[in-house]
Formats: structure tokens, C-alpha cells, sequence
């Protein structure tokens, strides 16, 4: 494998998209992949905890299986591939603005993309996220009947970090009312972010939902040399109360 290569390089709506794959020094047979956005490293295959996370914490918490998943945000796939594991999980539906992102997958060019099209459960779909999940027009050809039994979302930095202006009204009352209504009794909602806790989205999720919790994910960043904190939020669908799984877990509604 070359030290360093750059494997796709395109112009986006969002900016200059990279992927990139290099060996990691003292780490023989070692491949990092890399996504850049103009300056910005927004994920790498070598610091992904937060991004299995994601899954690992929402979808126990969820209602009786099966069920299905929404997924905002491809990434480099590993959001859905952990979602994946879980046998009462029917369907993972990944939605990814950008097709470039798609492409990666659907060529094996990224560490994933094999594995997930192999997988029949999954399917990855281009289109807006905040749009799709929020929009009561939007057909139902996409959202099953029943409503979903997690959504979970890794597409911003934080609340108050975004990719683009036009994604602040997804951490507001009325959009989280309407992701709310897309999940089935019991469903969970979960969305990565960097840093620690925003309260006033904590605010906002309380608002909407009956159980909130926010998980501090901690780890130690090879590519950064120092330890990091990202957090999970979790918030349950109105018509359900957290399981006893849940809470023999240790996880606890954050109280108010």
C-alpha cells in the first residue's frame, strides 16, 4: 500500500470533499481512511468509538424488535454497519446529501462499502436528511408505517457547530417534534456531536420528549495525541418509558 494516497477528490455543494487512504507509521499493514472537507478532517477509520456509539447506545434502548432504522449521514459506514449487528434490526435506510459519498461505498473504495452492500438489510439513498425527517409531505414510500425504531443522526459537528446555516432550525422544538412523529412507540433518538453537552439543545430535546439523557463518550485520539470527549444524546419516543434494561444498564433520565 503506498504511504499516502488520495482516492477521490470532488467539488461539492458543501465544499472540497476528500478521501483518502495512508499507512500509519509504526503500524505495519495498517490502512487509515480519511474524509476531509476543505480543511476540516471530519472522520477517520482510526477514531470511530463515537461513531459505533451511536448505535450501540440507542438501539438497545429501543422497542421490541424487529424494527427499522434511519440513519442520517454516511460517513465512512460504520454508524450503519453497527446498527447492522443487531438481529431484531429489519431495515438500516442511510440518507447522504452528498452522491460522492454514495459512490465511495457502492466502488468499495471505502473501508465498508463492501460489507454494506452485501448486506440486503441495508440501503443507502441520496437526499437531504433534515428534509426527509422533518418534512410531513415527504412520501411514505420512505418512512414505514409503523414509524421507526431509532433514528440516529451524524451529520454536523454539534448544535452549534454545523456544516452549513441551513441545518439550525433541525435542533429546534418544532423539527424535533417532527422526528418525534417518525419513530414507533419505544423508538429512540440519537445524534452524535463533538465536545460536551449543549444544554439548550438539552432544553429542546426535553421539551419534546418524556427521556433524555446525554452519554459522555471519552477516548483517546492517536491522529490528535490527547484524549477527547463527544457526546450521544438519547431521547425517547413520547408514548413509551425506558426500559428496564435501560436503567439496569445505569443509564438514567437527566433530570430537570
Amino acid at each position: 500500500m503506498p504511504a499516502f494516497e488520495e482516492l477521490d477528490h470532488r467539488t461539492t455543494p458543501l465544499g472540497e470533499l476528500i478521501l483518502r487512504r495512508r499507512a500509519l507509521p509504526g503500524h505495519a499493514g495498517l490502512e487509515v481512511y480519511e474524509v476531509k472537507l476543505n480543511d476540516d478532517l471530519l472522520m477517520s477509520s482510526l477514531v470511530n468509538e463515537s461513531e459505533h456509539a451511536l448505535a450501540q447506545l440507542a438501539i438497545p434502548q429501543a422497542g421490541d424488535g424487529p424494527f427499522d432504522v434511519l440513519v442520517g449521514g454516511l460517513g465512512l459506514g460504520y454508524t450503519a454497519w453497527a446498527a447492522l449487528g443487531y438481529e431484531r434490526v429489519r431495515s438500516v435506510t442511510v440518507v447522504e446529501l452528498l452522491p460522492e459519498v454514495i459512490r465511495w461505498h457502492d466502488e468499495g473504495l471505502g473501508p465498508l462499502g463492501r460489507q454494506l452492500a452485501a448486506d440486503t438489510r441495508c440501503r443507502l439513498l441520496r437526499g437531504d436528511f433534515f428534509v426527509l425527517a422533518t418534512d410531513e409531505s415527504v412520501a411514505d414510500v420512505l418512512h414505514p408505517a409503523g414509524g421507526y425504531g431509532a433514528i440516529l443522526v451524524d451529520i454536523d459537528h454539534a448544535p452549534d457547530a454545523l456544516l452549513h446555516a441551513g441545518h439550525a432550525h433541525f435542533y429546534e422544538r418544532p423539527a424535533l417534534e417532527a422526528v418525534a412523529r417518525r419513530l414507533a412507540p419505544g423508538g429512540v433518538f440519537a445524534l452524535w456531536s463533538t465536545g460536551a453537552a449543549n444544554e439548550g439543545f438539552l432544553d429542546n430535546l426535553h421539551a419534546v420528549f418524556p427521556w433524555v439523557e446525554a452519554e459522555r463518550i471519552e477516548f483517546f485520539n492517536p491522529l490528535a495525541d490527547r484524549d477527547e470527549v463527544n457526546t450521544v444524546y438519547l431521547a425517547r419516543s413520547p408514548d413509551s418509558t425506558p426500559t428496564a434494561q435501560g436503567l439496569a444498564q445505569g443509564r438514567r433520565p437527566i433530570g430537570r
